[in-house]
Formats: structure tokens, sequence, C-alpha cells
């Protein structure tokens, strides 16, 4: 039902995904400069379970439900749309995503809970998933479910692994960003247009 040579490339283009500059990673690079490895680990997580929901929502309707619904498309749209805007806006006021100074700890619920629902109400990934992985999906190999199922939650599971490797990384790099102030600043800028710019995108999106 999963070739090895289908599965191998499928693993490639998820990874390439995952290394994309986006709101998610960003995120999660965030977590690990200013609460450490285990913050990043759980937002990292929270990533993953964002796409695993957008995968759950493809496989059994919701996604094609959403492309086929004016109504349903525009709720998903803009609620998205508002919260990653808000998002990019909050960092901006307060630039303390890439932060190197002491911060307020958050608890590993709301690092969660904000990851999660980054992904999760962004609809962008959902029109994705719905693109990208019927492509490596073989009806003449088995149930369409079963493969769709299987490839989602690679998929999600390399991105939440991705996604935590980001943001341990960036924490052993806080004794040299301590450093390079004006990189934090701009990092911190950066981060919130992207959130911003995502936001406006999916707000844009039109209804295939």
């Amino acid at each position: 039902m999963f070739p090895l040579e289908v599965f191998t490339t499928y693993t490639l283009a998820c990874v390439l995904l995952v290394l994309s500059p986006g709101p998610d990673n960003l995120l999660d690079i965030g977590r690990g400069l200013s609460q450490g490895k285990v913050a990043a680990i759980v937002s990292g997580t929270s990533s993953g379970a964002g796409i695993l929901f957008h995968v759950i929502a493809a496989t059994f309707g919701l996604t094609i439900l959403i492309q086929t619904s004016e109504l349903a498309f525009y709720v998903v749209k803009f609620v998205g749309a508002a919260y990653l805007i808000w998002l990019g806006i909050k960092v901006l006021r307060a630039r303390n995503l890439f932060s190197l100074e002491p911060a307020k700890k958050q608890s590993f619920k709301a690092i969660f809970s904000t990851g999660f629902l980054s992904a999760a109400l962004n609809p962008k990934p959902g029109m994705f998933v719905l693109a990208f992985i019927p492509q490596f999906v073989q009806p003449n190999l088995g149930s369409v479910t079963v493969q769709m199922i299987v490839y989602g939650v690679w998929f999600a599971i390399l991105t939440a692994i991705g996604f935590r490797l980001m943001g341990i990384f960036s924490s052993q790099l806080s004794d040299w960003f301590q450093k390079k102030p004006r990189l934090v600043s701009s990092l911190n800028i950066g981060a919130g247009l992207t959130f911003v710019s995502s936001g406006l995108a999916g707000a844009f999106m039109k209804q295939r």
C-alpha cells in the first residue's frame, strides 16, 4: 500500500515543507529562545497537532465542505485570518516572541493552545493538505482513507519533530543572540509581519 520509493519521495517533500519559513516554525523558534527547550517541544507538538487536525478534516470531508460551502469557507477563513493578524500585532507591539531577557513563563497549556490554534485556524494548511497528500495516494493499492490518514499522520509527526528541533536549536543560540540585539529586534519585526501577512493572505484567499 505504501511503496518505498513513493514514501521516500513524500517524506523528502514533507521535510522541505517543514523547513520552509512560516508563522508556525517562527513561533516555535521564539519559544525556544524565550522559554527554553521544553517550551519549544510543547510548541512543536502543538503545531503537529494542528496539522493533524487538518488531515482529519481533509480525510473526512470538512475541508471539502469548506471548499464547496461559501458560508463555511468564509467563516473559517476570517476566524483564522483574524487570529493570525492578532498574533502578529501582539508580536509587533511587545516584540518579545524572540526574547533573550527573562520573560514571564507561560504555562505549557497556553503554549500548546497558541501553537495549535495558529495551525488549526489557518485555512491554508487545510487546503494544502487536501491538494498535497492525494498526489501520493494510489487507489489501486488499497483504501484511500487509510492512505490519506497514514500520509497525513506522518506529515504531522515530521512537522512536530522538525519544529521541535528548530526550537531546541534556537535555545542553544541564546548566547550568540545576546551579542546581536538588532538582529533579535529584526526577527521580532519579521515574525510579526509574517503573522500579519499570513493572516491577510488567508483573508483574501479565494474559494476554489
